[in-house]
């Protein structure tokens, strides 16, 4: 595909307009969050260990961004008004929690509910239905790509949730993925797609600007969430038909990696120490990284630098045949596998 000047010059006004919009409205977030009581408690949670109260207002920055920058932008077309719908669902039932509080039954009807309403717009995974399998008809394999469907669009949505769990971490790992699918997206000639995640990797560097040590907002689960569930479906949207599946399908779970490998690290710290998976504690993979000596900045850093290097190795792998492609990935799973047990190991008693 040939790339026009006009399209870069569409990305970059994007996601100019994205940060400096976001900017703008992270004061006026954090006056709504403080003015309606929307704050963070030190000591509230085993977890936080921030010393004063804080807004949660990063929900805030992103819904009256996109509110904003879509109209802006000309957005409003293909498959985005469909994303922001269901993400409005995710966002609503963030803001509640980050409100009242809500427990797991409750978060989980709002992320099925707006997995469903992407469903029902044809935003879903297809592999299934393709196979010819004896043994199952067509209408069971579409039931279990619609459950595939739903469980990356929960899994990635709690997966930002998790990570959140020191300032500027979600902001960064998610404004570095969004950079990614810009770039692959107009290559892919998704142009609509390329431009949106322009704009959100813009409002991402905002949210950063503000969120990062010191803070002065927290993104709490409204804007954790829907930024994990915005980049789900930006990741399921993404279709690079010009390449070869065999070099492709797996680009998602590599570019989204860091918050895959933290819930993994999570979850299984979790029922190693027979604990609910939904209980709150220390057990990521910034505190594990801090308790092995890093401090803070760097533990986040850190983080975001392995966010680069998996997107990099996601980009390169897409130019390779797909034996090399799936080489590549393979050799990822199996480091993320030995760091896993390297860190359950080495920090499991003092999580």
């Amino acid at each position: 595909m040939t790339i026009t000047f006009i399209q870069l010059v569409n990305l970059f006004k994007a996601n100019f307009f994205g940060m400096l919009v976001s900017i703008i409205i992270c004061p006026l977030a954090i006056w709504i969050a403080r003015r309606v009581g929307l704050m963070d408690i030190p000591g509230s949670a085993v977890h936080k260990r921030h010393t004063v109260p804080m807004p949660l207002a990063g929900g805030i920055v992103l819904a009256l961004s996109l509110l904003v920058l879509v109209p802006i932008l000309h957005l409003w077309q293909g498959d985005i008004p469909k994303l922001l719908a269901a993400a409005a669902i995710v966002f609503v039932f963030g803001l509640w929690d980050d409100a009242k509080g809500l427990g797991a039954p409750a978060k989980f009807i709002g992320q099925i509910s707006a997995s469903i309403l992407l469903i029902a717009s044809d935003v879903s995974v297809h592999f299934l239905e393709g196979l010819s399998l004896p043994f199952l008809n067509s209408s069971t394999l579409l039931f279990l790509d619609w459950g595939v469907t739903i469980l990356w669009f929960i899994g990635m949505t709690n997966a930002f949730n998790l990570i959140d769990s020191m300032d500027g971490l979600v902001a960064g790992v998610a404004g570095i993925a969004f950079a990614f699918f810009m770039c692959m997206a107009l290559i892919s000639r998704q142009v609509l797609l390329a431009q949106f995640s322009a704009a959100l990797f813009g409002i991402c560097i905002g949210l950063y600007i503000f969120n990062v040590s010191p803070a002065r907002l927290f993104l709490g689960d409204s804007g954790a969430q829907t930024l994990g569930f915005i980049l789900a479906a930006v990741a399921m949207i993404y279709a690079p038909d010009n390449l070869p599946q065999g070099s492709s399908w797996f680009v998602p779970i590599m570019v989204l990696g860091v918050p895959i490998f933290d819930t993994t690290l999570v979850v299984v710290s979790r029922l190693l120490r027979h604990k609910p998976v939904f209980h709150a504690d220390r057990a990521h993979t910034y505190h594990r990284l801090v308790a092995l000596g890093l401090d803070p900045n760097r533990a986040v850093l850190a983080i975001h630098v392995t966010t680069l290097i998996l997107n990099f190795l996601a980009f390169i792998a897409l130019s390779m045949p797909p034996l090399t492609a799936t080489l590549i990935f393979c050799s990822v799973v199996l480091v993320g596998v030995i760091f896993l047990v390297f860190l359950l190991r080495r920090t499991l008693e003092i999580v």
